[in-house]
């Protein structure tokens, strides 16, 4: 591990690894600071809790390495302890049912980041794989909502519309926590130019991932690709609102994306992503200093390097949490 990748804040804005002990000592054996967590996707609001009460529990029984993140305070304490800081995100906002009040209801149970959709359409908006209606009435109230107690708007898996208006909606700063450039491979899950320059210059924030389906050499690709990646669109929208959201997806098998990738409708699939396995040299979490060093590879200077590897996630989180 070099001494750049020991020193720095290393921030992962989307992994939704399966929660145990072997996971989160990848997590530090990578030198991670902090990762935006999913503790919810399919789950209704008490399904949700159930899993934001294990998180914890696990984060309690595993304190040896991990601890909670309810500020950015938090993750920079974790940092200094030599810990992961866990922040608890939902990639569905299907949690917060009809109930606006949820919102706040969450944010007391330290939940930070939340995805408004997740592939199809719900009562907010709609997914990146169906006809897109835009945000909805009771979208707007979600989004008013978790501006002011301080949850983050995600849009990764949002359709084109709904993201443009959340985006016009929000007066804090929203994320694409964990997507790729439509430039380098054509996929519904991934943003067009116009799309990541939109989204820059409203004051959002990019988190580039590395998830095979969606680059453009699939399960070829090696930890370079990543960093062309993310390259590409730093050369579109500047290096301080680009950050690294892995969508890691460690210790899960073939069931856990089939559940994943169901459609409305009982047995209907919405997408086959085909063999998962991640880049050459960054397959596990723990393998994270590879990528710090695939930067120096490419020349990149020590602050972009810090930046895009985690102090713009610190900086856009304290800007939508302290709000």
């Amino acid at each position: 591990m070099s001494t750049l990748h020991q020193d720095a804040l290393i921030i992962d804005g989307l992994i939704i690894s399966k929660w145990e002990r072997a996971v989160f000592e990848d997590m530090r054996k990578g030198g991670l600071s902090a990762a935006n967590c999913t503790v919810s996707v399919w789950e209704d609001f008490r399904g949700t809790v159930a899993n934001i009460a294990r998180m914890k529990q696990l984060i309690r029984a595993n304190g040896d390495l991990l601890t909670l993140a309810r500020s950015t305070a938090d993750i920079e304490q974790a940092k200094k302890d030599g810990k992961t800081a866990i922040v608890l995100g939902f990639q569905n906002a299907h949690a917060f049912e009809d109930q606006l009040g949820y919102v706040e209801a969450f944010h007391d149970m330290g939940v930070r980041v939340v995805q408004l959709c997740y592939n199809t359409q719900n009562l907010i908006g709609t997914g990146c794989y169906e006809r897109d209606g835009g945000l909805s009435g009771y979208g707007h109230e979600v989004v008013a909502e978790m501006n002011r107690v301080g949850i983050m708007v995600d849009l990764s898996h949002v359709g084109a519309k709904t993201s443009e208006e959340a985006i016009l909606a929000s007066k804090q700063p929203v994320t694409y926590s964990h997507c790729l450039p439509a430039g380098l491979k054509e996929h519904p899950r991934n943003k067009s130019d116009a799309q990541l320059r939109f989204i820059a210059d409203h004051g959002g924030f990019i988190g580039v991932t590395m998830f095979p389906p969606f680059l453009q050499r699939g399960v070829n690709a090696t930890v370079d690709d990543y960093v062309q990646a993310l390259d590409y669109v730093i050369n579109l929208v500047g290096e301080d609102c680009v950050g690294i959201g892995t969508d890691f997806t460690q210790g899960y098998g073939q069931d856990f994306f089939d559940w994943l990738t169901h459609d409305k409708g009982v047995n209907r699939r919405l997408t086959e992503f085909g063999p998962i396995q991640n880049p050459l040299g960054i397959r596990t979490i723990g393998e994270m200093p590879n990528l710090t060093a695939a930067m120096e590879r490419a020349r990149w200077p020590a602050p972009k390097i810090t930046k895009v590897m985690g102090r713009n996630w610190l900086r856009v989180f304290a800007q939508v949490w302290g709000a």
